[in-house]
């Protein structure tokens, strides 16, 4: 959070361009609550407390993978992720990965080349869902290996069927 003090000697026309400069200078902290004060009048002071109450219990925050992976699917389906070389980016579950601040892993395919736009989007709808003010939160993006690049992942069952399958390939070439 953040709180800007001597605000009661500013006069109303130099209180909106202060606004207006600490918006656009702080943009990157857009989850920070802004609370104008004075210390010496003790104006707006109490409002401080519940301000900070409610970003500890934001940024201490826990969330079932269910909630976050329905709340990822909403989203996408919502406002599709665009396609990469023709193909869609597909976002297929989320979990927690840890808090203060929160993160939230996100697995799917070619996550590597998820717009920051896109990215943005998604932060922006599970701030607004989960009521998270107050605290950054983080996303980490996954992408899974494919299955059919290598027989590393493949169990022996199948290991021993693609053997046998190259077998049967070359005895028929061979009776030709």
């Amino acid at each position: 959070m953040l709180a800007v003090n001597k605000w009661d000697g500013l006069e109303s026309e130099q209180k909106d361009k202060m606004r207006t400069d600490i918006k656009r200078r702080l943009g990157f902290a857009d989850y920070a609550d802004l609370h104008f004060i004075s210390a010496l009048h003790g104006t707006a002071v109490g409002d401080l407390y519940p301000s900070i109450e409610r970003a500890f219990k934001a940024a201490n925050g826990h969330w079932s993978t269910n909630r976050l992976t329905t709340l990822l699917q909403d989203a996408v389906s919502e406002h599709q992720p665009p396609l990469v070389h023709g193909r869609r980016i597909k976002l297929r579950m989320a979990h927690q990965g840890g808090s203060n601040p929160p993160i939230i892993v996100v697995h799917g395919n070619q996550t590597n080349a998820l717009p920051e736009a896109y990215k943005r989007y998604l932060i922006n709808t599970f701030r607004k869902v989960l009521k998270i003010r107050g605290t950054p939160m983080r996303f980490e993006f996954r992408s899974g290996d494919n299955p059919f690049d290598s027989d590393a992942n493949a169990s022996d069952r199948e290991k021993a069927k693609k053997r046998e399958l190259a077998r049967t390939k070359e005895a028929r070439k061979n009776r030709r």
